[in-house]
């Protein structure tokens, strides 16, 4: 028969699967029997002893605790196809199984909003008698899984999609993208830039967005250099948090200048010092226009205000929602982040604003001008940009 039953170690699943066929009314007795003699080897009871408590020969009880050793639980417990053992589980019931699985627990009178194997299969024990599949009330958890694994069906995992897709989702990108167009063009062989403007006046393309939640964190030990005994720097894992800072940024997309405004916060007051900042860059003769998300701020009855008190000075092209990916600064943001704020510590949050600017100041010494390449044969660069200048909203 294989290995010798000496003693047996449970999981967790398989000894409240067994108690629970110990106390199940609808199964055969020998069924019962054998749960029971998988769970007293389990509690270190010797073959003679546990025989007598299930009045049965020796023989017959270390016959199943060495099928359980060769094949786990279900062999232990059932005869194989034509020694008394029922057939295989059929479609309808694996239907069945998969049916309850696509359900949320909580719909079904449970607290949980997903499966646990566990809670699963203890729910398909209790119910299948009523619904006609008697031989379930005794399936076990491994079998579930193998069940649903068949079917790749995974209830206790959830993934994530968008379901509020932008209406106007392709024909925002295509602005976006004929904006990245018209900027390709201005630059010759060489790549030298052509001056650009439209209707005589000159414009200044940017792309512009938030990075808030900056967190200034301070070790609570000096760091450790590398040594002739240490390879990396050594660092303590205890640290303080000092609070967080905001960053507000715009890559200029003919000369990739990076111009940056760190707050502690992003409402509508800081954006529109932003946007104070570029005004006192750029000529007073010239069009700013901005590629950017539309996060309430960017168009909040405070920042339309604003923007009155300097007519025709600024367009803003918008993103589609969740096209973050088409605006060019988020490349900036996710280099910032590895070149300069992965593992920063500092003492003060004054220090991480300095050392976010000193990063800008070095960026701009070589500055690099970011080109978006994906789609682009697609696009005609004599159609128009459609801009917003975002006038105040009349009340009705």
């Amino acid at each position: 028969m294989g290995k010798k039953a000496s003693t047996i170690t449970l999981s967790i699943d398989d000894r409240s699967y067994l108690e629970t066929q110990t106390r199940a009314r609808t199964i055969q007795a020998q069924t019962v029997n054998r749960a029971r003699i998988l769970l007293l080897k389990a509690d270190g009871v010797s073959i003679d002893a546990i025989a007598d408590k299930v009045g049965m020969n020796r023989k017959s009880v270390m016959l199943c605790i060495n099928k359980y050793l060769e094949g786990g639980v279900e062999n232990a417990l059932f005869d194989a196809p034509g020694r008394g053992r029922n057939a295989e589980i059929t479609d309808d019931e694996k239907a069945w199984i998969i049916n309850i699985a696509c359900q949320k627990p909580v719909d079904l009178g449970y607290s949980a909003e997903v499966w646990t194997r566990a809670l699963l299969t203890k729910h398909i024990n209790k119910f299948a008698e009523e619904e006609g599949h008697t031989r379930l009330s005794t399936i076990s958890q491994s079998k579930v899984r193998t069940i649903l694994k068949e079917a790749d069906i995974k209830p206790n995992k959830i993934t994530y999609y968008c379901e509020n897709r932008d209406p106007d989702f392709d024909e925002k990108m295509h602005n976006v993208l004929l904006v990245y167009k018209q900027l390709s063009l201005q630059f010759d062989e060489n790549g030298q830039l052509i001056p650009f403007s439209e209707d005589d006046q000159v414009v200044h393309v940017l792309s512009y967005d938030e990075k808030p939640g900056i967190q200034a964190i301070a070790n609570t030990s000096e760091d450790l250099m590398p040594d002739e005994n240490h390879k990396t720097i050594s660092r303590d894992y205890e640290y303080k948090r000092l609070g967080t800072i905001s960053l507000l940024a715009g890559i200029d997309l003919q000369t990739g200048e990076a111009i940056p405004l760190v707050r502690d916060k992003h409402s509508s007051k800081e954006y529109i010092e932003f946007l104070k900042k570029l005004d006192d860059k750029y000529p007073k003769t010239d069009k700013i226009r901005l590629v950017l998300d539309n996060l309430k701020v960017h168009s909040s009855e405070e920042t339309r205000k604003y923007l009155a008190t300097v007519p025709g000075r600024f367009e803003f092209v918008f993103t589609p929602k969740h096209g973050s990916w088409l605006n060019l600064v988020e490349g900036f943001f996710s280099k910032l982040t590895r070149q300069m704020l992965k593992g920063i510590r500092v003492k003060t949050k004054d220090e991480l604003e300095q050392r976010i600017y000193k990063y800008f100041d070095e960026v701009n010494e070589e500055p690099v001008v970011y080109h978006w390449k994906y789609r682009l044969d697609e696009i005609d660069p004599s159609e128009k940009v459609v801009v917003d200048t975002l006038p105040i909203k009349k009340s009705s």
